[in-house]
């Protein structure tokens, strides 16, 4: 399957990644994107509009995403034999399901959170400058501030995954590297019904 992110703008399938799933229930969805995984990401020249090119997965991770949650926690493992290394907390979109995988997009802020469960900020003044600019709305960015305060608690409280519950796990040795589905582009893109609330210069769609 492939998890898509959707452009904020245009509401058209970006940045995506091939994945396996591992557990798809009522309260989780857990994906393994291994290292060397092929995808898209956006990357621009210097003076040139960005453009969506193939690229190569770096670690090997375990996104948990949650039914209607605005988050997923990542978990990274690096090196050979492999040792883990940090868990990473996602800001975005609550996933939807589309007929090959998922659709969601970024929201800029991050928190990086080290096995000890310190933890610190990234791309805080990405996030705030999205606001400052007007992409992102001013009710939209406290939402994701509150957000955020509900994932901290979860770190300080040492709740799942934070309690350590996933880090054994490990990948059937027969799963080989996912590879993007061939309609990845084409398939109609599931829009998140609170984009025009959250992104002000967002285009209404269909």
């Amino acid at each position: 399957m492939v998890l898509r992110y959707i452009t904020r703008i245009d509401g058209v399938p970006g940045m995506t990644w091939p994945y396996r799933v591992v557990q798809d229930d009522a309260e989780s969805l857990a994906l393994w994107l291994p290292r060397g995984s092929r995808g898209m990401l956006w990357r621009a020249a210097a003076g040139q509009p960005r453009e969506l090119v193939e690229d190569s997965w770096r670690r090997d991770t375990l996104r948990l995403m949650f039914p209607g949650k605005a988050y997923s926690i990542w978990l990274f493992w690096e090196g050979e034999p492999r040792s883990f290394t940090t868990y990473y907390v996602n800001f975005e979109e609550p996933f939807r399901r589309n007929p090959l995988g998922f659709d969601t997009n970024d929201h800029a802020l991050d928190i990086l959170v080290w096995p000890d469960l310190q933890w610190q900020w990234k791309d805080r003044e990405e996030f705030e400058g999205l606001i400052a600019s007007g992409n992102y709305s001013a009710e939209f960015g406290r939402w994701v501030e509150e957000t955020a305060r509900v994932v901290l608690e979860l770190i300080e409280s040492r709740a799942t995954p934070f309690d350590g519950s996933w880090l054994g796990w490990v990948p059937p040795e027969d799963w080989k590297v996912p590879v993007l589905h061939p309609r990845w582009r084409e398939e109609p893109a599931t829009l998140w019904e609170r984009r025009l609330w959250a992104y002000p210069l967002a285009r209404p769609v269909g």
